[in-house]
């Protein structure tokens, strides 16, 4: 991909092993499950089903041959296994359609575009919680409608964008036992007069269970699924935007305090002094196509009815690629974080170049010498007016104009204390933003050691969420090699 924001990406597939696992591969798999649970329910004899699975090495052989057509439908397979072995080789389509092999391989598709996913989505946790580690007393500015509000850690604010993907995982793992289910053996819709076991189908191709209403599981539930995954990756998209305009506001200024390594920034054609932030604004697109492809595969399930194929695939394949373009999305994201050069000296001078302590100010009066947090607010309120209008910073707001403010303010309250308390070391302290953050408390504070324990806790979530990953892909390894182990016994 491109860290510019032009030029054509690739919209492939998930993965590697996703695009080898496409239309031809699922429906051999299929037909490979379907002759094994047929035989072993004596629908199919054993001798008819070593000869169809001859016929059926023999058709993978030729779909794998460099000049051979990928088959997209389910006849040209048939016709394949007939040219081998004769009419015979329609046994294996017992008590099936095309309906639940299209809506089992989708499913299986959708399966694993779903752990790609998860595999990159964990990736970036992974980044995101090492660079939070690194920054847990890099001071910079929080800001709440636009405006600097309170000073925190660098680390602390990838934190809540941490405890928020955490929520996303779960999300995943609640989601895939209901998108890892198969419709295969529900035929057209209705079943079929043979008794077919779909469990055992379900089974030989990795699924957790099969959808048990036949018309829902061929029909109904190829609306609702795949709509809940795309929502996720769509939800979580979101999250980047909202990160990445954070950071794209910070780089905008004319001394930002963080930079990008030069490769991710792009000059102008026209201003020398350009250095544009191509890999911001490139992941910040690319997440607006994952939310534009979810919404294009609402839109073609909207108003349509059952049985009709026209927004089923359209999840994973070329109609909207919500997953596809949601891997671009989080590996563009991984990208741009390994070249963030934060300066944390350069973070500092910005807080200090503002009032985003004064609330911190008003508490520490009430926590030191118990004024009434009003009166505090009131006072900190007037030390901005007078520093906005006379340009003081708080490193160089007279003491003496703190003290004739603190006065007036509580006559105003009629306070009886009207010396300012803090002494003047006191009130430069209570305005110095490492003081204010590590001085923050209460559960989820921004303060370092508590932003360190969120991040170990964090470590810990990202270990498990890697270990579930892997369980699940294992647990397709193990089902396609016991499918082939025994669908090879049949040739015995």
């Amino acid at each position: 991909m491109y860290t510019v924001p032009w030029g054509p990406d690739p919209t492939t597939d998930t993965s590697v092993e996703a695009q080898n696992k496409k239309w031809g591969y699922w429906q051999n798999r299929i037909n490979r499950a379907s002759l094994v649970m047929l035989t072993e329910e004596g629908i199919v004899t054993e001798d008819e089903a070593k000869i169809i699975a001859k016929a059926q090495i023999a058709a993978e052989a030729i779909q794998d041959s460099p000049d051979a057509e990928p088959i997209n439908d389910y006849l040209p397979l048939e016709k394949l296994l007939i040219a081998q072995c004769g009419p015979m080789a329609s046994l294996i389509h017992t008590g099936r359609s095309r309906q639940d092999i299209f809506a089992t391989l989708w499913q299986a598709r959708l399966r694993l575009a779903v752990l790609d996913f998860a595999q990159s989505f964990n990736a970036l946790r992974q980044d995101m919680l090492t660079l939070a580690k690194a920054h847990t007393k890099t001071w910079i500015p929080a800001y709440t409608n636009g405006v600097q509000a309170m000073p925190i850690s660098f680390g602390f604010y990838l934190w809540a964008f941490l405890e928020s993907f955490e929520r996303d995982f779960v999300r995943i793992k609640q989601a895939y036992p209901r998108i890892n289910q198969s419709s295969l053996g529900s035929a057209v819709l209705a079943n079929s007069s043979w008794p077919l076991s779909r469990e055992r189908l379900a089974e030989l191709l990795g699924f957790d269970a099969p959808i048990v209403n036949s018309m829902d599981s061929s029909q109904v539930s190829l609306f609702d699924i795949p709509l809940e995954a795309s929502g996720i990756a769509a939800n979580i998209a979101v999250r980047i935007s909202t990160l990445i305009q954070d950071l794209a506001q910070q780089y905008s200024q004319t001394r930002p305090w963080f930079l990008l390594d030069s490769s991710a920034a792009y000059s102008s054609s026209a201003m020398p002094q350009k250095r544009n932030p191509g890999i911001l604004m490139k992941t910040r697109s690319k997440a607006s196509d994952v939310i534009g492809a979810n919404q294009v595969a609402y839109f073609r399930a909207h108003n349509l009815p059952l049985g009709m194929v026209d927004h089923k695939e359209s999840i994973n394949e070329d109609n909207a690629c919500v997953f596809v373009y949601g891997v671009h999305m989080l590996e563009l994201m991984r990208w741009a974080l390994g070249m963030i050069k934060v300066n944390p000296e350069r973070a500092l001078e910005e807080l200090e170049n503002d009032w985003t302590c004064t609330m911190a100010l008003a508490e520490e009066l009430q926590h030191q010498y118990r004024v009434p947090f009003r009166v505090g607010h009131n006072f900190a309120s007037a030390i901005v007016t007078v520093a906005r209008k006379e340009g003081y910073l708080p490193k160089t707001f007279p003491y003496s104009i703190a003290q004739t403010l603190y006065r007036e303010t509580a006559q105003k309250f009629n306070w009886a204390e009207s010396e300012l308390p803090l002494d003047e070391k006191q009130f430069y302290l209570s305005l110095s933003e490492p003081y204010v953050v590590e001085k923050r408390v209460g559960l989820g504070a921004p303060n370092s050691q508590s932003t360190q324990q969120g991040l170990e806790k964090i470590e810990k979530s990202i270990a498990a969420d890697m270990d579930w990953l892997a369980d699940k892909r294992q647990q397709l390894v193990d089902a396609d090699q016991r499918l082939d182990e025994l669908f090879m016994d049949l040739l015995k």
